[in-house]
């Protein structure tokens, strides 16, 4: 029986760590679901459990309108899982469930 708070939508979107608790940090990744509660994400990059962390999500445009919108978030690492290579099957090799606390949609200009 599902306990969880939020609904979670199974989303695949660009993500980019920015920020690993005080240090500047990038890392790309993959969003697999999100809800308004946090997001889980895979990662090319071991991040913590329990570090605070900043991370972007692309929106692809919609609707004729040119410009993605970045959505900025901010929360906290719950989970890491390091993916083996049987259940990687083609995906970068950690999954990240990470807090949603704070967020900001920001308009991306056009290259």
């Amino acid at each position: 029986m599902e306990q969880r708070k939020a609904k979670r939508f199974e989303m695949k979107l660009p993500l980019k760590v920015v920020r690993n608790g005080v240090r500047p940090f990038t890392g790309a990744g993959e969003t697999k679901n999100l809800s308004s509660a946090g997001v889980l994400f895979t990662s090319d990059t071991k991040i913590e459990v329990g570090e605070p962390i900043e991370y972007v999500i692309t929106l692809s445009p919609t609707n004729g309108r040119p410009n993605p919108v970045d959505l900025h978030c901010l929360g906290k690492v719950t989970r890491l899982d390091a993916m083996t290579p049987e259940w990687q099957n083609g995906t970068l090799p950690f999954e990240v469930a990470a807090t949603l606390e704070r967020y900001e949609f920001v308009r991306t200009q056009a290259h």
